[in-house]
């Protein structure tokens, strides 16, 4: 799948992040939001500094509506 959301290269420049109350346990494969930017930045959680995705709300909830239907996994 090919991305046009746009991107940062240094994530910990953005401030508000969290962890999702979906990520769990051990498993290394928790996403992280933040909030309070234009967009819905996402990024690594174990990758403070590396990039982030900028998705914009629309592109943000087809995203996890996809997700959550199974289209994507």
């Amino acid at each position: 799948m090919v991305s046009s959301e746009p991107t940062v290269s240094d994530s910990s420049i953005l401030t508000g992040w969290y962890k999702s109350s979906y990520s769990g346990g051990n498993q290394g494969e928790c996403l992280e939001s933040a909030h309070g930017h234009p967009g819905v930045p996402v990024r690594d959680s174990k990758n403070a500094t590396g990039p982030a995705l900028l998705f914009s709300a629309t592109g943000w909830t087809s995203f996890v509506t996809a997700v959550k239907e199974g289209h994507v996994g």
